[in-house]
């Protein structure tokens, strides 16, 4: 292993060692921030962190996002650099998509090969859907004039290394619901004297499945995922109230409409059949990512550049990312790079045994290198 491959996996393990949630990255900034000045990138503090290299006299910028925040997970790994934080741990890979952005930056200062200004975006809190909406309200795309944006999230169960994407919807969209329905609750033993919530809740979630199965479309790709039933109820006590929450994947802003238009459409039916109240609630934090040709063809180039196994047009996610915010801005790319297919680097994201395979940062690095020479190509009177 080279020294910069032990630098990487250095500050890796000690990124996965100190977790933190969304808009608390307060460590990590620091460690970012001063990573990037020890190796000579223009820093600039905000919600977020920003680095910014210039080289040649090209106007032209591109923007490359990493993500920092860790999720309320409990890590049961076993390895040398569990988190530290019991309750919270890097169970997506943002630890290693932040320090792969960092070896980039690294490797961007001491070998060039481009002209122009590469913008280092160093994200908070992507798993609420907050962070790119906080850094783009800062001003962070008009400060920096960034033509075009990428991200790179690691995919457990791909080879690793492989690089995956597509043109156009690349990522679902996620709103939450909830629906409230009150009624009257009363003695266990006596059902027919209220209208207890409990069964008219039970009633709705099964509804709910119909939008999927006899309202859309069989490729329409919606996910409609009731998470949470809550009631005021005991042991002898039918409860009077019941709140149902969950949350929606679509992958066309139609069909998102439609689905909260079916399912303000089934509450109110079942209300009325059973003479109770049904509120709901309908909010997308997180809507579809959409990647540009243009830049969708870069990263297959840069891919191949940098010598790694390139599946074009692969299949949309059905996961959401809050990266949507910067790409429907300014063109841009959300990639897939595989993060292999056994032991914790192959276990699901979000899991409680998932870790990033180290393995990965060095090609990760390489990638955005090849990005970077790619969109910022040199002059033929510079090279």
């Amino acid at each position: 292993m080279s020294q910069f491959e032990e630098r990487l996996v250095s500050l890796r393990h000690d990124l996965h060692r100190h977790p933190e949630l969304g808009f608390q990255e307060t460590r990590t900034k620091q460690v970012v921030a001063d990573r990037l000045r020890e190796i000579g990138v223009e820093v600039h503090e905000g919600v977020g962190v920003v680095g910014v290299l210039r080289l040649g006299t090209g106007n032209r910028a591109i923007g490359l996002r990493a993500d920092m925040d860790a999720l309320p997970i409990s890590e049961i790994s076993t390895h040398g650099y569990v988190s530290t934080d019991d309750g919270v741990m890097h169970a997506c890979g943002h630890d290693g998509h932040t320090t792969m952005l960092l070896g980039a930056a690294e490797r961007l200062v001491s070998e060039g090969g481009f002209d122009g200004t590469v913008v280092f975006l160093f994200q908070p809190d992507e798993e609420h859907g907050g962070g790119a909406k906080a850094m783009i309200k800062e001003g962070v795309l008009s400060q920096f004039e960034i033509d075009e944006v990428y991200a790179i999230h690691n995919l457990p169960g791909a080879p690793v290394g492989q690089v995956s994407s597509r043109t156009g919807m690349v990522c679902s969209s996620e709103s939450l619901f909830e629906f409230t329905i009150t009624g009257q609750g009363g003695h266990s033993s006596m059902p027919h004297v209220g209208v207890e919530a409990l069964t008219v809740g039970a009633e709705l979630v099964l509804a709910l499945q119909t939008i999927v199965s006899r309202k859309l479309a069989p490729d329409a790709g919606v996910v409609v995922s009731p998470t949470e039933f809550l009631t005021d109820g005991q042991r002898n006590v039918l409860p009077g109230q019941a709140v149902i929450k969950g949350d929606v994947r679509a992958r066309a802003p139609e069909h998102r409409a439609q689905v909260e238009g079916f399912m303000r459409q089934i509450a109110g039916g079942l209300a009325a059949a059973h003479g109770v109240d049904i509120s709901v609630s309908f909010q997308t934090d997180f809507v579809e990512t959409f990647n540009a040709d243009g830049p969708t063809q870069a990263a297959y180039r840069a891919g191949e550049a940098a010598g790694c196994d390139v599946w074009r047009d692969r299949p949309a996610m059905s996961f959401s990312e809050d990266f949507a915010q910067f790409t429907a801005a300014v063109p841009g790319c959300f990639l897939m790079m595989g993060n292999g297919e056994d032991g914790p680097c192959g276990q699901p994201l979000h899991s409680a045994d998932y870790d990033f395979n180290d393995a990965l940062l060095p090609i990760g690095a390489e990638f955005w290198v090849r990005l970077v020479q790619d969109r910022l190509p040199l002059r033929k009177d510079t090279e």
